[in-house]
């Protein structure tokens, strides 16, 4: 008990003295934007699993790793993989790389977010800017943050492919991690965080660790500009979101996840998943809201 509080205490001080300077030079909330519209634009073709579109996301998003330093986790940022759905054959391609860590470098956090999306429909682009460019913009701007501060864990930047098509990149990617499982301590997924005319983002997370929980409140409750809700985890009567991304695929292999995002709006799925549709004043703070969370799990010694 005597380890548990004093583990507490110092998420708590960690985040109150992170949390009070409100460090807003954490990334450029113009240069979230920029990849967010640039992720969503025609020139990207929805982004479906094994399109050219697809493969210029991905020559993209390596690109912004690349000029954080970011690492590739293996010998190559991408991480090919095949399967099939509704009878058709595909190979899909995950993008991971790696931030070493200062304090506990043997330990990962994965902080995911799915790049794929519905590609041309009828002749139709489906350009999915919340879903999930939007995520992706996120994990750009996590490495453009751990570029001036490094986390205590090492952090993989998973972007997953295939999520779309039955979360096949994640799943893919914890049945062949690179580094071993029981060195995967974390995962935190971003799937849809742009937009909510609520200005709700919602906290989804197993219930049995009182120490995230705990650490996951003090963020909820600095939060001033939007709001940040627990919520859509089984247990409260809305729709159970424990299974509905990528964060799954860490679940069923036992490793803690938080995941983020919005409630359903009238683009989801639809062709009218534009920038132009999205909420960016809520998004940067969701995004800054993120990385605090961020800090307050980094605390945590597994």
């Amino acid at each position: 008990m005597l380890k548990f509080k004093s583990l507490l205490l110092l998420v708590l001080i960690t985040f109150g003295q992170f949390s009070c300077s409100q460090n807003k030079s954490m990334f450029s909330k113009d240069m979230l934007l920029e990849h967010l519209q640039i992720l969503s634009s025609d020139t990207y073709e929805g982004r479906k699993t094994g399109t050219n579109g697809s493969k210029k996301a991905r020559t993209y998003i390596i690109k912004q790793f690349q000029n954080f330093d970011v690492k590739p986790l293996d010998t190559l940022f991408e991480q090919n993989f095949n399967f099939s759905y509704a009878n058709k054959d595909y190979q899909g391609t995950n993008i991971l790389g790696t931030v070493k860590g200062t304090s506990n470098p043997d330990k990962y956090i994965v902080i995911s977010a799915h790049y794929d999306h519905l590609g041309i429909q009828n002749n139709i682009v489906h350009n999915g800017a919340d879903d999930n460019a939007s995520g992706v913009s996120a994990l750009i701007a996590f490495a453009e943050y751990f570029k001036k501060f490094p986390p205590r864990h090492s952090v993989i930047l998973a972007a997953f492919d295939a999520e779309e098509l039955g979360l096949e990149g994640s799943k893919y990617y914890v049945n062949n991690p690179i580094v071993a499982t029981e060195k995967l301590v974390f995962n935190i997924n971003m799937d849809m965080i742009s937009r909510s005319n609520k200005k709700e983002l919602f906290m989804v997370r197993p219930k049995d660790s009182e120490l995230l929980n705990n650490a996951l409140r003090e963020v909820k409750q600095s939060s001033k500009d939007i709001l940040l809700t627990f919520g859509h985890d089984g247990t409260d009567g809305l729709e159970d979101w424990t299974y509905a991304s990528d964060h799954a695929s860490f679940y069923r292999k036992q490793i803690p996840f938080l995941y983020l995002g919005v409630a359903d709006h009238k683009d989801y799925h639809k062709h009218t998943d534009d920038f132009e549709n999205i909420h960016p004043d809520f998004y940067k703070e969701a995004v800054h809201q993120i990385i605090l969370m961020f800090n307050s799990v980094d605390q945590i010694a597994f």
